[in-house]
């Protein structure tokens, strides 16, 4: 199956928003209390779109996966405990969420192989990027792509696993 990896625009609003919510109840159903506090929600998807770093992985027509792509701006990761990889540019990766209808296809490897492409497009050879200690699926996509953990960075209070791929 082929995929595009583009821009989200505000048409995509709704579907995105959707994919994120089966996100939440699939973090739920496997026992993680990642994403079960309220975040992340509309608001934050519409806030993405404006800011022009959301994305989306679409088969066909069809919306099949959504990821937050930043570059040089997450305050949080200024305070890792531990020790970043590299100092230099880097990308930041929030909300990867797969369509229900779409998991099992190894999609959230595909958005990240993707951000790899858009880093390398931009010149930045770094991405950083943060799970909770509890989201096994996504620790495992890490670890298959060669992410190298660092330590732990904090959101709303609570500790999450920090990790970085310096990409050639």
């Amino acid at each position: 199956m082929d995929y595009t990896f583009r821009k989200a625009n505000p048409e995509d609003q709704d579907a995105i928003w959707s994919i994120l919510q089966e996100g939440i109840l699939r973090r739920k159903k496997d026992g993680s209390n990642q994403w079960q506090d309220g975040y992340p929600n509309a608001d934050v998807v519409k806030d993405d779109i404006e800011k022009e770093i959301g994305y989306v992985l679409e088969s066909g027509n069809e919306i099949a996966g959504y990821s937050a792509v930043i570059i040089n701006d997450e305050p949080a990761y200024a305070d890792i405990q531990g020790k970043w990889l590299s100092d230099s540019d880097f990308v930041v990766v929030h909300r990867i969420a797969i369509a229900e209808n779409h998991t099992g296809k190894g999609l959230s490897k595909q958005i990240l192989l993707s951000i790899e492409d858009f880093a390398k497009d931009n010149g930045i050879f770094s991405i950083k990027v943060d799970t909770n200690h509890d989201n096994v699926a996504m620790l495992k996509i890490f670890e298959k792509l060669g992410y190298v953990y660092c330590g732990e960075v904090f959101f709303r209070g609570s500790a999450r696993k920090a990790f970085e791929k310096v990409i050639v």
